[in-house]
């Protein structure tokens, strides 16, 4: 499976990392093309402290505790409109905007592609393939809200960073791995089971 994965400057880093880390080390995901935002490297810094300004592979690489000469994650510049995430002809099963700015997700619901994340976006949805938007933004308002629903309407999957208590989670890494496989599930992707709900948690 290829997939693409997009961070925005929208609060969430830890998300976006966490996700890639399990699409790495995922045996059913063969390649994961990535685009960063202006702004993503920024925040990645304020939230994280992680030096992703002027990213190169090697720096993604370290950031993922991925092997250094590891391929498995492909770097796009974000003018780069030749890249393979902007053709429709280039099959891949979909892809993850975590964090979704409401600029992005705006952009995205206007159809104006002015950057390679809108454009595979929209790639996407023409194409029919899933795309998972994460919004972190609280509270919404009526544009938010708008926008959401005419990107719904158009196929997308609005997949708030809410993550759920019931799997009882202890720390910040618990709260966003559910997320994070929540999206995974997305794709129906394996991953652990420690945090989906069964039923047996409550007597019945």
């Amino acid at each position: 499976m290829e997939l693409t994965v997009a961070i925005t400057g929208a609060s969430g880093s830890i998300y976006a990392r966490r996700t890639l880390e399990l699409l790495a080390g995922c045996n059913a995901v063969e390649t994961i093309n990535l685009i960063m935002s202006g702004t993503a490297a920024t925040v990645a810094q304020l939230e994280l402290g992680v030096n992703l300004k002027e990213p190169d592979m090697s720096k993604i690489n370290a950031w993922l505790d991925l092997e250094p000469e590891s391929r498995k994650v492909r770097l796009w510049r974000l003018d780069n409109f030749a890249a393979k995430p902007s053709s429709g002809s280039n099959k891949q099963a979909g892809m993850i905007v975590v964090p979704c700015s409401m600029g992005t997700l705006g952009a995205i619901a206007s159809g104006a592609g002015t950057n390679l994340i809108h454009r595979a976006a929209d790639v996407c949805l023409k194409e029919r393939r899933k795309l998972v938007l994460v919004p972190r933004e609280t509270p919404y308002n009526a544009i938010h809200l708008e926008n959401m629903l005419k990107l719904t309407h158009a196929g997308a999957t609005i997949l708030p960073a809410s993550p759920g208590f019931y799997h009882r989670p202890r720390s910040i890494d618990e709260l966003v791995e559910h997320l994070c496989f929540r999206i995974l599930d997305q794709f129906d992707l394996p991953h652990s089971k420690k945090t989906q709900w069964t039923g047996d948690e409550v007597a019945e």
